[in-house]
């Protein structure tokens, strides 16, 4: 599928009610931990955060932080034991980061909002955005690219999927159900999430329509380079952009950018 929709998101929008969206964010943290969604990539990112010096990952767009302790541990287990990790988002989400802060060794969180197109020089290491950068229209995306080209950060943008038909018929089939399922084990425990999943299902029909959203509005590798090329018109970075797949079949889209001269 190479077209890309500019449609809308209901957890985007400014109005849209905080505890549907923190219910939204659980469950995409859950399931992107529970299925290992971005391990694919740890190579990649390992490669680069070497070819950068860099022990200090600043995840951008964080969201719930879905995904980041498995990649955190395993960047530690496979040649950098000494990986921080530092959660932001324009919306942090505090509960749930705390939850993870505790019982993951290296990752920290940033409790005020951090805007990823002007990100602050106190927020330093080599950024990284999972499952957020198809929310930026192509303006705003090459804005968040530049900005990393501009403070010599190396970057990192990774969408778990490949843009696939396929997928958006697992998010109006499959993800649903396991969104019952699994709700009551999501931790930190919420009644609200209960209560919108079960007796008023928003959680669960907001899921549905922004899954769908996110798969049409995702860049394609070639997108992801042409935005890349753009941000960064005098070539200061090196970029490559393509699909990785999970040992079971899913993908992962990623574009990788790092400093060509690094002191």
């Amino acid at each position: 599928m190479k077209i890309r929709l500019q449609l809308f998101e209901f957890e985007d929008l400014p109005w849209f009610p905080r505890v549907i969206r923190a219910g939204m964010m659980d469950y995409l943290r859950f399931m992107i931990s529970w299925l290992g969604t971005y391990q694919p990539i740890v190579p990649l990112l390992r490669e680069a955060m070497q070819r950068t010096n860099s022990l200090q990952l600043l995840e951008l767009c964080a969201g719930a932080g879905g995904g980041t302790e498995g990649i955190l541990r395993q960047l530690r287990a496979t040649g950098l034991p000494n990986t921080q990790i530092t959660l932001t988002d324009l919306y942090p989400q505090p509960a749930a980061w705390q939850l993870l802060a505790e019982r993951t060794p290296g990752l920290a969180y940033a409790a005020t909002p951090v805007d990823a197109l002007a990100v602050p020089s106190a927020l330093p290491g080599f950024r990284t955005v999972f499952s957020a950068f198809h929310h930026f229209p192509p303006a705003a995306a090459e804005a968040l690219l530049a900005d990393a080209v501009r403070q010599r950060a190396g970057i990192g943008v990774f969408e778990g999927a490949g843009k696939h038909w396929l997928e958006i018929a697992l998010a109006w089939t499959v993800l649903p159900v396991a969104q019952l399922l699994f709700t009551p084990f999501m931790r930190p425990f919420r009644l609200s999430r209960l209560f919108f999943t079960y007796l008023v299902p928003l959680i669960p029909l907001f899921t549905i329509w922004d899954g769908t959203v996110s798969i049409l509005r995702m860049y394609p590798p070639a997108q992801l380079l042409a935005l890349a090329h753009r941000a960064d018109p005098t070539s200061v970075f090196q970029w490559q952009a393509g699909k990785v797949r999970h040992w079971w079949g899913p993908e992962v889209t990623y574009l990788i950018g790092t400093p060509k001269n690094v002191a």
